[in-house]
């Protein structure tokens, strides 16, 4: 099976957690790195934070 261009798993991590001395909590997701190549931001929910966040693309 050929492998899909352009797609790219990525990893969201929350902001907020590591200032409030918390574990930040991790997504993973797909995005098209050809279409946005640009960093991506979400609001999720942080389970240690009991709240939603913002989360931001890491390497």
């Amino acid at each position: 099976m050929a492998k899909k261009k352009g797609k790219k798993i990525i990893t969201l991590e929350c902001t907020e957690a590591r200032k409030e001395g918390k574990p930040p909590s991790r997504y993973t997701t797909r995005k098209n790195a050809q279409a946005h190549p640009e960093r991506l931001e979400k609001k999720k929910y942080n389970p240690f934070l009991r709240r939603h966040t913002l989360h931001k693309e890491i390497k």
